[in-house]
């Protein structure tokens, strides 16, 4: 397949019409069209199909620009690896992880490959796992630090490398009273995480026998401390939250659950120069001191 038709596709896809990919794309709208014509005669199938005076991209011309993204971002990240052969004089490296351990795991991670190689560009962006992996499978980064409860797999090419697991705490306000025990709060009004945060403390509290009142949601484990020191409710934060930050008229309790925190690679080895050297120092981060 030409990779030109597949951009021609994957701008359709992302932009929502012909016009809006050619002026992404800075080409004439009838060379769109002659792109995707073309794209169909190569892959023997209908990628597109009118709907009033616009397009739709049909079930095969979305499993296409699917999969047309995946192949683009390969061989944006292969010309990255050819630009860095030379060495780790030069290159760039790009990074994905989740708010917690950029702000533990990764500070550290950042100083000593620069220490190290001083050459090597470091680019960050906050995301939680599932966005991480989808940037990941992209080619838009080369690593992606991510989390999860023990109950997912690896997508498809994707391997993961363990690199500590991570402690949950019960976080309730230093002045209440209260049992160790997540069924001891059951009554109280409870703060939600993250999505994937959000599911872990359900399937938890049933297994404890009740289901949570969840009066707030937030992504910001500060926001979530600062809820819970003001009396609004009860929540349960992973370890890398409390090291990051920890609200001084909290109570925490460790929980006996943990969730795995490792590093996603997509593809196999060899990676570029920068992506293995990263991909060694995150690898061997010792586990911070959880609090007590």
């Amino acid at each position: 397949m030409d990779l030109t038709r597949l951009r021609v596709l994957v701008a359709v896809a992302d932009e929502g019409s012909v016009t809006a990919a050619a002026e992404a794309l800075h080409y004439a709208q009838p060379s769109v069209s002659h792109h995707l014509a073309k794209l169909e005669a190569e892959t023997g199938v209908t990628l597109v199909q009118r709907v009033g005076r616009g397009i739709r991209l049909t079930s095969a011309g979305q499993l296409l620009a699917e999969r047309g993204r995946e192949i683009l971002g390969q061989v944006e990240a292969a010309r990255l690896e050819v630009a860095a052969h030379a060495g780790l004089r030069t290159g760039r490296v790009r990074l994905a992880a989740f708010p917690s351990a950029l702000a533990t795991l990764v500070p550290a991670a950042a100083a000593r490959l620069a220490a190290d190689h001083p050459g090597v560009e470091l680019a960050l962006t906050e995301a939680e796992p599932p966005q991480a992996m989808t940037a990941l499978r992209h080619g838009e980064v080369d690593l992606a630090l991510v989390f999860d409860h023990g109950d997912s797999a690896a997508p498809r090419n994707v391997e993961l490398r363990p690199v500590l697991r991570e402690p949950l705490y019960l976080v309730t306000r230093r002045a209440d009273r209260g049992g160790r025990e997540l069924a001891d709060h059951a009554s109280r009004p409870w703060i939600a995480g993250c999505s994937r945060c959000r599911e872990h403390l359900l399937a938890a509290c049933e297994r404890a026998g009740f289901t949570p009142r969840i009066e707030f949601e937030t992504d910001d484990y500060v926001a979530v401390q600062a809820l819970v020191a003001a009396g609004l409710g009860v929540s349960t934060l992973p370890g890398l939250a409390l090291v990051a930050n920890k609200h001084p008229e909290l109570r925490i309790v460790r929980l006996p659950d943990e969730r795995r925190v490792s590093i996603a690679t997509y593809g196999r080895p060899p990676f570029a120069a920068p992506t293995q050297a990263l991909l060694d120092i995150l690898s061997a981060s010792a586990a911070p001191r959880w609090p007590r």
